[in-house]
């Protein structure tokens, strides 16, 4: 790892999509693929990218209304980039960015501890729906 801090960029601008799809599976996230998520980034409100020098080394991105209502998805890091306050980082700039009365998110479960800390607090009414509910419900996501 470089001692150069870290650059947050928020374009998708020279991102190796393929290189994302590495980060989502080593994080951990899940297998995805990399046109699937150059597509859902191109189609995002708001995009940030943690570069190290050249490296990519984690993101997020975002949907809003750009008055009410914000979700952000995706934030992911590379483990050995883990617990150096950037995912801190790209929260509080991304929840800046946003500026909207209410923000949603998708905790991966167990780090629902992280996001307290920037004031989100579970919802009690949330409801969703998936392709396959036994496996959102095998990593704790929906209860059946």
């Amino acid at each position: 790892m470089s001692s150069v801090k870290i650059e947050l960029k928020f374009t998708i601008k020279d991102v190796d999509w393929k290189e994302a799809a590495i980060i989502f599976k080593r994080a951990p996230l899940g297998t995805r693929e990399p046109e699937k998520i150059e597509r859902t980034f191109k189609n995002s409100n708001l995009v940030c990218f943690a570069w190290d020098n050249e490296t990519l080394v984690g993101f997020a991105r975002a949907l809003s209304d750009g008055e009410q209502q914000s979700v952000i998805y995706d934030l992911c890091i590379l483990p050995e980039y883990q617990s150096r306050h950037l995912g801190k980082r790209i929260m509080t700039e991304m929840i800046e960015r946003l500026d909207t009365p209410t923000t949603v998110l998708w905790s991966v479960p167990g780090k629902e501890g992280f996001y307290e800390r920037f004031g989100f607090k579970p919802m009690l009414t949330a409801m969703a729906r998936f392709e396959d509910p036994e496996a959102s419900a095998s990593q704790g996501y929906i209860k059946l």
